[in-house]
């Protein structure tokens, strides 16, 4: 058998939200359910809360109502784990506690049959070390469901050192059979999406305690600029900072505190606090039903008559074609007038990246890692720094950063310019790798790391993070249109400026970049 059968008992230990949630996929899927809690009265409370959400999904003319009675009937509350006996498959959904889920599985294998699978909803916790005590360590396997588990469609199937390779596949056939989308990875700390998505929280923080900008203006660059649903920092006010805190500090602890996923001292700050985020009323934001602060958008400026466009602009390319129709002339160095690309205080040394727009006051390069001063530095003018967009065709917002001492005229020359294509513009405080670039080439960086070390395969690397995390594209391909020697120069550029080893390359990265391999064919 490749997948649980129909009419197949399902077990679910621990009925928070998570359980009830787990509980829903699988009666809708047709099984019968068990729900169980140690708590007296609780599985029977979870039940009626699940048969009203049938009930409310039915009334909305999102479920048939003889489905959604049907399902509600398959449903049946315990308050002892002897209930599971003739369970198929259980699914545990406790407190995430390695003692705790140790104990709950040594009982259960004493309870149920020998064919019997059982399934750990761990978010965090080693599945080899959940696994070690059982007299068949091989019959336990992860399934990691996310939040809202009936509404979310991956489902991270994660094999332990001694999980048997049938079982896992059993699972996800499974999950796959319950319309979700499963991923089959290893256990390691984070797995594949709480691990990736590190950096998507830690470089806005690290953007916040460098004072690139406030939080309203960081999270509006990541969703207009960036492509995220949401900003990160109001991410984590709607987790819970301490939720949030709790997990980072987790994966840093695993491995061995490395540097890529420390601490961030302003959400430590928040917590101890007791500034939560949403379940508190406050975090970064107030959540009292007042609108939200704006973010820090450049006034309207006048646009340049012209603009003389060098070297290879990679990702930001269709800025250029996106101008076209403003008024604006863009020009290629090759093709403008005789001398007017190297005449005049313009004729300074070509970028890292050998790529310049070049105003009469200003020059703007795509950020390669350096700050828009060392920039300015070193070509003796005025230097706007621009930071990435995930679609420059479409973006509704850029970020950019001007050297220290740019007049303000130049500043707002280059400001004109990028609002002529319709974008609004927030200036940053001139950091490397302004916010979108660096987190676009750590959270790539993860990625690569994950698929490299073999614990998913590039396809599922990218499956996780669009629908476990709602990311915009996957990691992977994202990094594949930015490229690879791109992504490894930034974070070495990056890395040099910081000096502690958060924005080293992983071999598996570099090696793309050397050979020009897809990240996506990993």
């Amino acid at each position: 058998m490749t997948q649980l059968q129909p009419g197949g008992t399902v077990g679910v230990v621990g009925v928070g939200t998570m359980g009830s949630g787990i509980a829903q996929t699988a009666t809708l899927a047709g099984h019968p359910v068990v729900m169980v809690d140690a708590v007296p009265g609780r599985a029977d409370d979870a039940v009626r809360a699940v048969r009203g959400q049938l009930d409310r999904l039915a009334a909305r003319g999102r479920l048939e109502e003889p489905v959604a009675l049907a399902a509600g009937s398959r449903l049946t509350a315990a308050d002892d784990l002897t209930a599971l006996a003739g369970a198929s498959l259980v699914i545990e959904a406790a407190a995430e506690s390695l003692e705790v889920k140790n104990s709950l599985f040594a009982t259960l294998e004493s309870i149920v049959s020998q064919d019997c699978v059982l399934a750990t909803n761990t978010s965090s916790l080693s599945v080899s070390a959940i696994a070690a005590p059982l007299r068949r360590p091989g019959r336990l396997v992860g399934m990691h469901f996310f939040n809202p588990a009936q509404v979310m469609r991956l489902v991270e199937v994660i094999s332990g050192l001694d999980t048997d390779p049938r079982v896992a596949e059993w699972v996800a056939g499974t999950a796959r059979a319950w319309g979700k989308v499963p991923i089959q990875v290893a256990s390691t700390p984070g797995f594949v999406v709480n691990r990736v998505a590190r950096p998507f929280y830690g470089e806005a923080l690290r953007a916040l305690e460098e004072r690139a900008g406030d939080p309203a203006t960081l999270d509006a660059v990541m969703r207009e600029s960036g492509g995220f649903r949401m900003g990160p920092l109001e991410l984590t006010d709607l987790i819970g900072q301490d939720v949030n805190q709790a997990a980072n500090r987790s994966v840093w602890e695993a491995f061995g505190h490395d540097p890529r996923y420390a601490p961030s001292l302003a959400q430590r700050q928040l917590v101890d606090a007791g500034r939560l985020g949403r379940k508190s009323g406050r975090g970064f934001y107030v959540h009292d039903g007042s609108p939200p602060p704006s973010p820090a958008t450049a006034a309207a400026s006048p646009a340049p008559a012209e603009v003389i466009v060098e070297g290879d602009w990679g990702p930001w390319e269709p800025l250029w074609e996106r101008l076209a129709g403003t008024g604006i002339a863009v020009r290629r160095a090759t093709d403008s007038p005789a001398g007017s690309a190297t005449a005049g205080p313009a004729a300074t040394a070509p970028s890292p990246a050998g790529a310049v727009a070049r105003m009469d006051q200003v020059l703007l390069v795509p950020t390669s890692g350096r700050t828009a001063t060392q920039e300015a530095v070193e070509r003796g003018r005025p230097t706007v720094v621009l930071d990435l967009a995930r679609d420059p065709a479409t973006t509704a917002r850029w970020a950019v950063a001007a050297s220290d001492g740019c007049p303000p005229a130049a500043l707002a020359e280059a400001i004109g310019m990028l609002q002529a294509c319709g974008a609004e513009v927030t200036v940053l405080d001139d950091v490397p790798g302004l916010l979108v670039a660096r987190t676009a080439a750590m959270l790539v960086n993860e990625a690569a790391d994950v698929a490299g070390r073999g614990v998913a395969d590039a396809a599922a690397v990218d499956a996780a993070m669009e629908l476990g995390a709602n990311h915009p594209q996957g990691p992977l391909t994202w990094g594949d249109a930015i490229g690879a020697r791109r992504l490894v120069e930034l974070l070495d550029t990056v890395g040099a400026h910081h000096g502690d080893g958060r924005y080293r390359a992983c071999s598996t990265l570099r090696r793309a970049a050397l050979t020009g391999r897809p990240l996506r064919t990993l």
